[in-house]
């Protein structure tokens, strides 16, 4: 049984926060191999529990028996049956665990696989975790099958506890880091990483006084301390520009320290006023007390978009040596043809497909900056960011039914926005930009689906249903704006009614229009006179 102190400790621990500090691990070229090799047993282990459990769920998912108790579970929930629910739920857990589908086989299936790779139990274990989280997906979600890691394609070694596998400790002053009888050190770079390491460290020199002054004022207070408790850490294995590095994932407890400049001045700043935010599949447009915006999400500079053409163009010409190499494996329309395909590499095909993986690699990394630095100036300019809810993954869903163009008589494509939405990753932007407004004492909010903001026109209050392809958009009174900032503007002047919910302020909005309306037109104007264009913006430049 826990004692009091330990129940305490607990309740603290459960309502504290968390962040990951990522960090390079200072380590030797031959131990760098030796955590890559634990890597790919790990990949190895985890293909042959994949393979195992994935023929249990074939054979589970091919019963009739399954399959009705599935369709009967989804009329329930729709009739809102709780009584038939229940009682269907436990008859699909019996039937799951008779065809050995269940986290206890999955478990005990890998202790031998394990043990086969030469693999620690917490490897092993955490591997088997992912891999169950899969098949969790195909039984309640909307995950069709679950995959096997290619060759190259590393998983993480995480170790859940910091005391076993990989472990860390203080010596002397310095954070030292012990894996499977390789130790290292983080590779500190800049003031950022200092701080954090030195919070560490404090934390390890004494961590039951920290703990227990952080549980004191917890109880008498409600104060939640930021103790800097490392939880538990994880290595990743990647090779960037042909060399191979190994990065420190360290879970700590407590928000993360605040970067700073050079010159000693904080870097990021947080504004206080509401910022109204509309999120597309390419763009964003907000409104803020003092500034309007419209811009591409995740571009910085021109130089995204010249990737991205790169990358294309990597794509096809590899189709096209693949086709060269190995034209028995294609039918004569074209299409790959089914069943058992040997395929042949050229050297150039080989060497190509590096470039193109390092290519992605650098795409992948400047989208995933560009958004935090939109998210940051967002977080400059307001305390409370209000959205619509999201809609990236509907948006990638291919059509369900066939139209024919009244034009020309073709079937029109079923394919929507994977694209816009692969290269500009707005459900990213959304998700970070609701962390950071939370973590920094900010507010996020939600309007509920019936907003419909887009449609709105406050000149005459009533609703107008437009086209998609309708950019710039005029009101009542003949005033004309672009569609993605009034909608922006729109949020923006959102309200509270007495049960709490967030509503359009018609009379808001015409108080708060003129002011609105001149920072509108200077928007518009910059983005003519720099000549970029901001797409389906309906701005001519």
């Amino acid at each position: 049984m826990p004692s009091a102190k330990d129940k305490e400790k607990g309740a603290f621990h459960k309502v504290s926060g968390r962040h990951v500090l990522v960090i390079e691990a200072d380590m030797s070229e031959d131990n760098k191999r030796r955590v890559f090799n634990i890597s790919d047993r790990l990949r190895l282990a985890g293909n042959e529990l994949a393979a195992l459990m994935r023929n249990n769920l074939v054979q589970l998912l091919r019963t009739k028996k399954y399959r009705k108790l599935r369709k009967l579970y989804g009329k329930a929930v729709e009739n809102k049956d709780k009584a038939l629910k229940s009682k269907l739920s436990f008859q699909m857990k019996a039937l799951q665990e008779e065809y050995d589908v269940s986290w206890d086989y999955c478990w005990k299936a890998m202790i031998p696989i394990g043990k086969k790779y030469d693999l620690p139990s917490v490897f092993a274990r955490t591997r088997a975790e992912d891999i169950w989280k899969g098949i969790e997906k195909v039984l309640y979600d909307n995950g069709r099958m679950i995959h096997f890691q290619k060759r190259g394609e590393l998983p993480v070694l995480r170790a859940k506890e910091i005391v076993r596998t990989i472990t860390v400790k203080n010596s002397e002053g310095r954070l030292v880091f012990s894996c499977s009888g390789i130790t290292f050190t983080p590779l500190i770079k800049d003031r950022f990483h200092q701080d954090e390491v030195n919070a560490v460290l404090h934390y390890l020199e004494n961590p039951s006084i920290v703990d227990e002054e952080a549980v004191r004022l917890f109880l008498e207070r409600g104060y939640v301390t930021d103790t800097y408790r490392p939880c538990y850490a994880a290595l990743k294995c990647e090779e960037i520009r042909g060399r191979l590095r190994v990065f420190i994932h360290l879970t700590i407890e407590g928000k993360a320290k605040r970067k700073f400049n050079k010159d000693g001045s904080a870097r990021h700043k947080y504004g206080t006023g509401v910022v109204g935010c509309d999120i597309g599949t390419q763009t964003i447009a907000y409104t803020s007390d003092t500034e309007c915006g419209l811009k591409n999400l995740a571009e910085r500079g021109n130089a995204i978009t010249r990737s991205e053409r790169k990358e294309r163009l990597f794509l096809r010409k590899l189709e096209r040596s693949r086709r060269v190499m190995n034209p028995q494996n294609y039918n004569k329309d074209g299409t790959v043809r089914k069943g058992f395909k040997k395929w042949t590499f050229s050297k150039n095909y080989i060497r190509d497909r590096k470039k193109l993986s390092e290519l992605q690699r650098k795409n992948s990394i400047n989208r995933h900056l560009a958004i935090r630095e939109d998210v940051n100036h967002i977080r400059s300019l307001g305390g409370i960011f209000i959205t619509e809810s999201k809609n990236a993954k509907k948006l990638m869903v291919k059509a369900k039914e066939t139209t024919v163009n009244e034009k020309t008589g073709k079937f029109n494509r079923k394919k929507r926005f994977g694209k816009s939405i692969k290269n500009r990753c707005p459900g990213y932007f959304q998700s970070h930009v609701k962390d950071v407004f939370l973590l920094t004492g900010g507010k996020y909010f939600e309007v509920p689906y019936d907003y419909r903001a887009s449609q709105y026109d406050h000149t005459n209050g009533e609703y107008v249903k437009r086209k998609l392809s309708e950019r710039m958009i005029s009101l009542s009174d003949g005033t004309t704006v672009q569609r993605d900032l009034y909608s922006s503007f729109l949020l923006y002047n959102a309200s509270t009614d007495n049960t709490g919910q967030l509503i359009l302020d018609g009379m808001k909005c015409i108080n708060t229009f003129p002011d609105i309306r001149k920072m509108h037109d200077g928007e518009i104007e910059r983005i003519r006179l720099s000549g970029k264009k901001v797409l389906n913006s309906g701005i001519r430049i």
